[in-house]
């Protein structure tokens, strides 16, 4: 390199520094609108927006969505019985052109969960408190497990891998992203 190429070099680092600087210190003034959501509670008599169905007299996981249009479901998230009401809905509102900013479901890495038997079936206990709840973005889900919820078979949710492991050598299933769920996954169920 010649002694010209240097500054030039060295000018393009520093704009491209200063550029790299300006977007971070414009996106922490703005904010990241999706990064302050926090999920509400879904106790009392909250009906799941897919279904219907009361949220707290139901078993297993629950979600919510937080939608960029100023949550149309009358200035709440949408709220559900089930991981695959949650998906479901999502999916429709995509569909339909909605953007969700934060979707939510139980982590059952986070609660003290109860096993049980109901008929034939192994169900978990549904938490609907806000602080059960986490980011899809942070969870595993496991699909076609023995344990069943509110609509059937479920998507178990858990934000620890050593969680998902155990769960997995005890109940069975497949282990995936919770962001990888797609609609073919929930017909697979």
């Amino acid at each position: 390199m010649t002694e010209n190429q240097r500054p030039s070099a060295s000018r393009r680092r520093l704009l491209v520094g200063v550029g790299t600087g300006l977007s971070l210190a414009a996106a922490g003034c703005m904010g990241d609108e999706s990064a302050s959501i926090t999920p509400v509670s879904l106790d009392g008599e909250r009906a799941c927006d897919e279904c219907g169905m009361i949220i707290e007299d139901h078993p297993g996981p629950v979600g919510q969505i937080h939608f960029e249009d100023d949550e149309p479901e009358g200035g709440r998230p949408g709220q559900f019985c089930s991981s695959t009401c949650t998906y479901t809905y999502r999916f429709d509102a995509e569909d339909a052109g909605r953007t969700p900013l934060a979707t939510f479901l139980t982590d059952y890495s986070a609660v003290d969960y109860e096993v049980f038997e109901e008929g034939s079936d192994t169900m978990f206990s549904s938490h609907v408190e806000s602080e059960t709840f986490a980011r899809t973005t942070e969870l595993t889900v496991v699909a076609r497990s023995e344990i069943v919820g509110a609509m059937g078979p479920e998507l178990i949710p858990f934000s620890e891998e050593g969680d998902v492991e155990s769960f997995v050598e005890e109940y069975g299933g497949e282990p995936m992203p919770a962001e990888d769920v797609e609609r073919s996954t929930l017909e697979a169920l």
